[in-house]
């Protein structure tokens, strides 16, 4: 899909993957509208956007809410015209083992990694096909290709994801309406997500020490990232992996299950010792 004049909704546009992908469709002519929790990180992205040609509009959206999320893909289309685009990108995250979780921290992460998608995608699925061409992008992981000790709830949404968005493809192949979907796949991305995630305290340690390591293995920046999903939807592209962690998990996934596991587990058992010597 060319971008050059269509129209574009972003959610988690306050930062991040969000943001790049705001400014860098206004650099392509397209015309956006973005969503966040943060008014203040969603003002910047707007201030960074506006004065280059394209229309840009802005709503505060907690996307675990379908109801604000229904009301603001009716508002993008009463300011725009209409709309070709919806990336679902708002995303948060959980570290914590199973049996240690709380169902509220659960329930906070799945409303929004994997309810979030399904609000986005459903509110303005009826719009995209109204405008007779569309795309729905919708944000997994590479832990939505497998399975990390301590990650079960961001493994649990960013599989949802995966398997929500396949479908979606193919239905909408099936109808030939003019609509398409792509799942993305990110690997480690310099955003913020370590920083406000929910880190249960058995595993927390340090808060610096976790950034910081977060960041010496986050190897691809938030400007790539949307570089390579934008080329993606204009390539009709059904899955996109970013940066050559994400190449290496989709290896990693092909292999025998027993086998990755069992690497796995070694690692973690090894982390545990560590953590108590």
């Amino acid at each position: 899909m060319e971008l050059t004049g269509r129209v574009a909704a972003v959610t988690g546009a306050a930062s991040g993957i969000g943001r790049a992908l705001a400014l860098d469709l206004v650099s392509r002519g397209a015309h956006v509208a973005v969503s966040d929790v943060d008014e203040a990180g969603l003002a910047e992205t707007v201030a960074r956007c506006e004065g280059r040609g394209p229309k840009v509009t802005s709503a505060l959206v907690d996307v675990s809410d379908r109801h604000a999320v229904e009301a603001w893909a009716e508002q993008v289309v009463r300011e725009h015209g209409r709309v070709n685009l919806i990336v679902n990108n708002a995303g948060v995250a959980l570290v914590a083992p199973i049996g240690e979780m709380s169902h509220e921290d659960l329930e906070w992460l799945v409303g929004i990694n994997f309810w979030g998608v399904v609000h986005g995608t459903m509110a303005f699925l009826p719009h995209l096909k109204a405008a007779g061409e569309g795309h729905v992008v919708n944000v997994s992981s590479v832990f939505g290709l497998m399975a990390i000790p301590s990650q079960s709830a961001y493994n649990a949404a960013k599989f949802a994801v995966r398997g929500f968005t396949d479908c979606l493809r193919m239905e909408l192949e099936i109808e030939r309406c003019g609509v398409s979907a792509t799942t993305v796949h990110p690997g480690g991305i310099r955003t913020n997500i370590v920083r406000s995630a929910r880190i249960h305290e058995s595993l927390s340690g340090d808060g610096r020490d976790n950034a910081a390591a977060f960041d010496r293995v986050a190897r691809t920046t938030p400007e790539k990232a949307a570089r390579v999903i934008l080329d993606g939807v204009e390539a009709n592209k059904r899955r996109v992996l970013i940066g050559p962690d994400a190449r290496a998990f989709d290896l990693l996934a092909r292999l025998p299950a027993g086998l990755v596991q069992r690497v796995l587990v070694a690692g973690g058992r090894l982390g545990v010792r560590r953590a108590a010597s």
